[in-house]
């Protein structure tokens, strides 16, 4: 599975720092972390069993920013089933 276009426009916007959001895209449960800058750095995608765990896809997103804090490399990695 990749993450389409539509997915990373939802991803790329900012949220609450150091947190977990729960939101259904399309047809699958997503369920993203974010870091302390309230970017989301890992996903799940997939569906919802009924002990809240997804089963599906996992994401990593991997940024390198220089010393001045500006964004030099920002992409996703599929890590897998989750």
């Amino acid at each position: 599975m990749k993450l389409g276009p539509q997915l990373i426009t939802l991803l790329n916007k900012r949220y609450e720092p150091s947190s977990t959001i729960e939101t259904v895209f399309n047809k699958y449960d997503l369920t993203f972390k974010t870091d302390d800058q309230g970017r989301p750095i890992l996903a799940f995608i997939g569906n919802k069993g009924p002990n809240g765990i997804i089963k599906g896809e996992r994401f990593a997103r991997r940024i390198v920013t220089d010393q001045t804090g500006q964004v030099i490399k920002d992409h996703w990695d599929n890590k897998g089933k989750s």
